[in-house]
């Protein structure tokens, strides 16, 4: 199975090179579309390399910064593998992880599969400092799964990995972070076979670099509550 791994990146110029040499030295068939949302720091020069046919990589420039959803969406749209997930563009998830995460779709044991960073020992977030990070994520989840009857422990995980059929039945519309929420839902009410399994993680701060806020958690909230609605 061919897999397309789509990495949204904003200013992430210090990791984005190192992310995208860390997936491409994977060995299994993939392709790799870097959706650069508007960076204003210099992740559009550190992306230069990537840009002169450099095989299995394609690099798309949003104009303006649209937020992580809308990046994402377009790595959708521009995806052909069989298997399609996300990579985001900092340093705090290990890509061989994906060895793994896509055994359950290769075997046909699930539609789609989230990589976890709670099964183990809380991704390392309380030994970090961040336990209210932490704390906020596992309450999302269990509103997630109290109104979509699901069984899941991180339904803001990035790594999250959808059998190619799975894409087109989404009606995704969200632009910044509510993009996890609206998957999560989606998914859930979908129907779909959902395998979880554990991922290592290694959380940065918001003075290292990470951009999700307080605010995000209501938006998130309110999307999920949207979605159960709608």
């Amino acid at each position: 199975m061919k897999v397309s791994i789509i990495i949204p990146v904003f200013n992430e110029e210090r990791t984005i090179g190192a992310v995208i040499e860390a997936v491409d030295a994977l060995s299994f068939d993939k392709e790799i579309i870097v959706v650069n949302d508007g960076s204003s720091d210099g992740t559009k020069e550190a992306l230069r390399p990537y840009e002169s046919g450099r095989p299995g990589i394609r690099v798309y420039h949003c104009p303006v910064n649209l937020g992580k959803g809308s990046a994402v969406r377009i790595g959708f749209s521009m995806a052909e593998g069989d298997i399609v997930t996300i990579q985001d563009a900092d340093l705090e998830l290990d890509p061989t992880d994906y060895y793994k995460l896509m055994q359950p779709i290769v075997s046909g044991q699930a539609d789609v599969v989230y990589g976890s960073r709670f099964l183990n020992d809380g991704g390392g977030t309380k030994r970090r400092g961040m336990l209210m990070f932490y704390l906020a994520n596992r309450a999302l989840t269990g509103f997630a799964n109290l109104l979509f009857h699901g069984n899941l422990t991180d339904i803001e995980t990035c790594y999250k990995l959808f059998r190619r059929e799975v894409l087109p039945k989404l009606k995704l519309r969200a632009s910044r972070f509510e993009i996890e929420p609206e998957l999560t839902a989606q998914v859930l009410k979908s129907g779909h076979r959902i395998v979880e399994l554990p991922i290592s993680y290694k959380p940065r701060t918001h003075a290292e670099g990470k951009k999700i806020a307080w605010v995000d958690g209501f938006i998130a909230v309110y999307t999920l509550a949207k979605q159960r609605l709608g």
